[in-house]
């Protein structure tokens, strides 16, 4: 069986790129910091140059590096911390509150269980005394925990420290020489692709930059949203939770879950002498509800736009292969890159469908 030029290069293309996939999969764990660090690099790039724009060459390069990544820094050490005061706020409700919340839970769902011949057996007093114990500890008890398991799971323990220090590093290179390594990528590219590479890039940076601005301009609509609705309501906590449910939708679902989860629990234990858990209930149903509709009938359609067009599957299936491969930073990564890949993937389509290998 002879082989036609064209058959011949896309194998070689289709092995290439096998190979490098397998790469890509071996080597996960340790391209983790580069890989996040080029994508911030990537965003931070034009505000560096922005400051170096403006001081006309007065203010160093470096200088403006280093005062952009710490405003980075400190924007995301702020986002952290925002879970501080509803730890703060929650453990002390929590072993107020539980016993209550066990006994009324106790009394409310086995009586209705009972009118369906379902006999619940619960040992509250065990659970009660379960949970008061592990919530009572002191700060000490609790800080030896954190040490034993960082002793039980050096690895990660080791993972986590390491990309905390090699990301602000890459950061910090990438950010200094980003045009240059951009140019350097492009020697690479043959001059007969230039038109096409050029293209290819032009339309993944539009479409990365409006995913991107268009998230950023929904993670504040969203934060401002969920702190009054939340407030409205006389949740104490409202300004952190809210906060943090708007920037956590940079993750599709998850953001959401753990924002219902927080908001549940925090109704739950502070409108349970007085209201009733009734009232967190339809909190966190009002307020919520409403912004999954507001988020996605509205927000998302025009601030981000049909531009990327990944299905809710592909959506899925992306944040479980970027976490795959990188973890939990793949999360976060993973709809910026699969707008670059979606691009590329319409381009080898529209490609393909072209050739001679799909027409002969």
């Amino acid at each position: 069986m002879q082989f036609t030029s064209t058959q011949k290069s896309a194998f070689a293309w289709s092995l290439l790129a096998s190979a490098a996939g397998f790469i890509l999969w071996r080597l996960g764990p340790v391209l983790t910091p580069f890989v996040v660090a080029a994508i911030l690099a990537y965003a931070l790039t034009p505000l560096v140059d922005w400051l170096d724009n403006v001081g006309r060459g007065r203010v160093p390069r470096v200088l403006a590096v280093v005062v952009i990544e710490l405003l980075f820094m400190v924007v995301a050490l702020g986002i952290v911390l925002l879970i501080v005061p509803i730890l703060a706020k929650e453990l002390p409700l929590l072993r107020e509150q539980v016993p209550v919340l066990l006994d009324s839970i106790n009394a409310s769902v086995k009586p209705f269980l009972a009118q369906f011949g379902i006999k619940l057996s619960m040992n509250v007093v065990s659970i009660k005394a379960f949970v008061v114990k592990y919530l009572s500890a002191n700060v000490e008890d609790a800080f030896g925990s954190v040490i034993t398991s960082v002793k039980l799971g050096g690895s990660v323990a080791f993972a986590i420290i390491g990309n905390a220090v090699l990301i602000p590093v890459c950061l910090f290179y990438l950010l200094m020489d980003w045009n240059r390594f951009v140019a350097r990528a492009l020697e690479f590219v043959p001059p007969r692709l230039r038109g096409a590479y050029d293209s290819f890039t032009h339309e993944a940076d539009v479409v990365l930059g409006q995913y991107l601005r268009g998230q950023l301009l929904v993670m504040l609509a969203l934060s401002v949203y969920y702190s009054v609705g939340l407030s409205l309501f006389g949740l104490d906590l409202a300004l952190p939770i809210g906060v943090f449910t708007g920037l956590a939708a940079f993750v599709p679902y998850v953001g959401f879950g753990v924002g219902l989860i927080l908001a549940t629990l925090a109704g739950l234990l502070e409108f349970s002498t007085s209201s009733g858990a009734m009232q967190a209930l339809i909190m966190v149903a009002v307020v919520f509800g409403s912004g999954q509709i507001i988020e996605g009938f509205f927000l998302t359609p025009r601030l981000v736009g049909e531009r990327i067009g990944l299905h809710p599957l592909a959506v899925i299936f992306a944040l479980l292969a970027f976490g795959q491969l990188f973890g939990f930073v793949g999360v976060l990564i993973a709809l910026p890159a699969s707008a670059v890949l979606l691009v590329a993937m319409r381009r080898a389509r529209a490609r393909y469908l072209s050739s001679r290998l799909y027409l002969d």
